[in-house]
């Protein structure tokens, strides 16, 4: 996979943020926090005025405060219903069905143990008996839940067509570095599951994977800044789980998408799913196609000094421009079944996968190379033509049980298990030719051929049961193995001579093992809920190469409490504090020492002598009307790794990933979502934040840090008569991460959709980056070294998507399910 960029109308560039965030700034409120909670389980079931189930009953889990949907599922053959939700909020439970006058509860909140709530009965009706009633709801784009934020994709008009790495770069509080890292309030280094597995890349492994991934296909974004011991202790900033769609109808059914998008070039998505479920079996499977072609700029503006004293004197300075356009395609699949081995015990299956169809991704690029001496008079100058192509399939598998003893009921002990194998393939080309324009010496190509293979084995179980009614304990094991085998061979060829480059050729090997245990512990007392855990992890790991002696081996064990307190001061004010520790190992890819070129005078290179970052994370948080929240949050970071990008010799530079000394950072976070009427929702989200760093690099010593901000508006507008419409717009202030300093940058976003077909099928016309405000910007400055960078994907597209779902309507509920490889997925990739 390679990154897109786009290089269009730069002179309107700083104009147009402004503008996208004064679009922003209109509607924005306060809000933040998070806090580590248990999810507490409630379950019930619902009758007729006769006392007979009601089958397929829509029951639905609103907020006390304002009655908005947090969850809704559909009572079963005995008229029984069960659902998750965070312990300690305040809900109402409303239940319908044709024919029936709606149910609602009396308010009540959720302890930690669960509750089962009396029969829901609902009273026969006489307008509705003879007359079939349809009730149509859809959740808000975003909420703001007790311990996180949830993104609701699926419905969205301005995922149409797009990737999730779209999606994610709009949501609250979530930013895209110039070398495709994520970042969560600010702070890097999180953990990426996907349907619970950890996806084993970072950086623009990672980011390709996402683009790769369309959105269409997701169901919910969840982003945890704190997350309690049951979690992996991965991922220092947070967790980003990203939830797939999965079809919970009863019968054969399925669902089908296709859309076209426009920037530069086309972008083409068509997915299918489809599903037979029926009492105790479910048989599911997926496929999406996606054909993109983009094309990306990146130009890198250096400045090399030399010490004279106590002064740098400028030596000379390079004007590098590169150009890319690459065409990308992928087919990604999935299939299993689920199987009620009895009332209380579920056993399911998954295979998943990720092919690569020919003809194989490719890509060819274009680069000037001009150098200048200290006078500014042209000393070297050369072209260099590139092409690539790679080929990088996957496939995945897990087996999952699930067990609840005694009645099953809201309380009962719960045992779960995963077992998970996965391997990662990648076999990767790349040629570049230099021209040398100026000095006339012979064109010299420089090829590598790179193959690798990376396999995850895991597993894992946790056990949850009540203590009393008023305490949960959960508690589990993991264990996980993984192996990975890298090889290049790069190849000089002069006036036709090809000679191996010993230099860049090399082989890796890495070889992990990580034991962890943990427990968890939630007790409410009134109005005060408190939470405390303890996870153990044992990792070993080595690390051989072949042609050059730099091994390493490490051993270590670790602890990570976590502790959240919340209490509620009335209905409409409650308080959090939670705290915890937590680690960030490096990925497999950042260990990894080989070389891949950018071009001539650009490089970049893994480092094997990367440590693991540790941090303390402290949040406290207040939330109002359990809508609106503000909150505190503040954490020392040990050792936190980064990317930069220094000089190597006095006209080239290496990227890769370094250990610095310290970082701190403060934030607030506030939200604010507003309603109006029944046909405006407007999610506003703030977060202002400082982090400064200490370390060195290149005999450079850094003791900087610098406020910075971000702001975004997400409007969702219902027309009536099956339309409605989306506005998104986010503004990014300039900030710093590590050496470098990036500007600031914005996006506004629009969306229409129109529901046919008896609302079976979806017309959405999507624009994205309308005012083409996404570049980023990046200066380093070192000692003797300045560069300045400037990247632009494509990013400004039009989007015309067509879906359409099939079969049967009535919905089983939903079963849970958690892998036991999240983690080690997050770093391998």
């Amino acid at each position: 996979m390679t990154l897109n960029y786009t290089i269009k109308n730069l002179n309107f560039t700083y104009s147009k943020a402004s503008l996208g965030a004064a679009l922003v700034v209109i509607n924005l409120l306060i809000s933040l926090g998070a806090h580590a909670q248990t999810v507490a389980n409630v379950s019930g079931s619902v009758r007729s005025g006769a006392g007979a189930p009601v089958e397929f009953a829509t029951v639905t889990l609103h907020r006390a405060a304002d009655s908005v949907v947090v969850k809704t599922e559909f009572s079963d053959a005995q008229g029984a219903f069960r659902m998750e939700q965070s312990a300690g909020g305040r809900y109402r439970i409303s239940a319908s069905q044709v024919g029936y006058v709606r149910y609602w509860s009396e308010p009540f909140e959720l302890p930690a143990a669960g509750l089962v709530m009396p029969a829901l009965v609902l009273q026969t009706s006489a307008a509705t008996a003879l007359k079939e009633v349809t009730v149509v709801g859809q959740k808000p784009l975003f909420e703001r839940l007790a311990d996180r934020t949830v993104v609701n994709v699926e419905g969205s008009t301005l995922a149409a067509g797009n990737s999730s790495l779209d999606v994610l770069a709009r949501s609250p509080g979530v930013t895209v570095d110039a070398n495709d890292n994520l970042a969560l309030r600010g702070r890097q280094g999180l953990l990426v599951l996907i349907d619970g597995k950890r996806q084993p890349m970072t950086g623009a492994e990672l980011a390709d994977y996402l683009r790769a991934l369309p959105a269409d296909q997701l169901k919910s974004i969840e982003l945890i800044t704190n997350p309690p011991a049951k979690y992996d202790a991965q991922g220092g900033a947070g967790i980003i789980a990203i939830n797939l769609k999965k079809d919970q109808r009863l019968g054969t059914n399925g669902s089908t998408n296709l859309s076209y998008g426009r920037g530069e070039y086309g972008k083409f998505t068509g997915s299918f799913s489809g599903n037979h479920r029926r009492k105790g079996l479910n048989f599911f499977t997926s496929a999406t196609y996606t054909n993109r072609k983009g094309f990306g700029v990146r130009n890198t503006y250096r400045s090399f000094y030399e010490s004279e004293g106590a002064a740098s004197v400028l030596k000379g300075t390079s004007d590098q421009r590169n150009r890319v356009v690459s065409t990308d395609h992928f087919l990604i699949y999935k299939a299993g079944a689920d199987i009620n081995l009895s009332k209380n015990t579920v056993l399911g299956a998954v295979v998943a996968g990720f092919a690569v169809p020919r003809p194989l991704p490719n890509s060819t690029g274009s680069n000037t190379s001009t150098f200048y001496d200290a006078a500014g008079q042209v000393s070297d100058y050369y072209t260099a033509p590139s092409t690539s192509q790679g080929n990088n399939p996957n496939v995945t598998a897990n087996v999952n049980f699930k067990h609840t003893f005694g009645a099953g009921t809201a309380g009962s002990p719960e045992l779960t298990a995963d077992v998970d194998y996965a391997r990662y393939s990648t076999h990767r080309i790349q040629s570049q030719t230099t021209l040398f324009e100026l000095s006339g010496q012979p064109a010299s190509t420089l090829a590598s051929d790179q193959t690798s293979e990376l396999t995850i084995q895991a597993m894992k179980a946790d056990y949850t049961q009540s203590l009393s009614p008023k305490t949960r304990l959960e508690a589990g094991a993991k264990a996980s193995r993984v192996y990975a085998d890298n090889d290049v061979l790069f190849e000089n060829t002069q006036a036709g001579v090809t000679t191996a480059n010993l230099n860049l050729s090399n082989r890796f090997r890495y070889d992990e093992v990580i034991s962890a245990a943990y427990f968890n512990l939630n007790h409410t007392l009134n109005k005060l809920n408190v939470q405390a855990g303890l996870r153990g992890e044992q990792t070993h790991a080595t690390g051989r190469q072949v042609v050059k002696d730099e091994n390493f081996q490490r051993d270590y064990y670790q602890l990570f409490p976590s502790a959240a307190l919340k209490y509620s001061l009335s209905e409409q004010h409650e308080v959090a504090l939670s705290m915890s520790r937590r680690i960030n190992r490096p990925s497999y890819r950042q260990l990894n020492p080989f070389r891949y070129i950018i071009d001539p005078a650009t490089s970049g290179k893994g480092n094997p002598n990367l440590r693991p970052e540790t941090s303390y994370n402290l949040e406290l948080n207040y939330t109002f009307k359990q809508k609106f929240t503000a909150g505190f949050s503040y954490s020392v970071t040990q050792d936190p790794i980064t990317d930069v990008a220094y000089p190597e010799t006095d006209s080239t530079t290496v990227s890769t990933d370094v250990n610095l000394n310290r970082q701190q950072y403060a934030g607030l976070t506030l939200t604010a979502p507003i309603t109006v009427g029944k046909w405006l929702t407007v999610y506003n989200n703030a977060v202002l934040y400082y982090i400064h760093f200490d370390g060195n690099l290149a005999g450079t010593d850094l003791r900087a840090g610098r406020p910075a901000y971000n702001i975004s508006s997400n409007s969702t507008l219902t027309l009536g008569k099956g339309w409605s419409a989306e506005i998104n717009g986010r503004y990014d202030s300039r900030q710093r991460v590590g050496f470098f300093e990036f500007q600031s940058f914005g996006q506004l976003g629009v969306g229409i959709k129109k529901e046919v077909w008896d609302r079976k099928a979806t017309l959405k016309l999507a624009a994205t980056d309308i005012l083409y405000t996404t570049p980023l910007r990046a200066t380093s400055i070192y000692n003797n070294y300045r560069q300045e960078l400037f990247l632009r994907r494509d990013s400004r597209v039009v989007t015309l998507s067509f879906g359409w779902r099939f079969g049967n309507d009535k919905v089983a509920a939903a079963t849970r399910r958690n892998s036991g490889a999240e983690d080690e997925r997050r770093r391998a990739q």
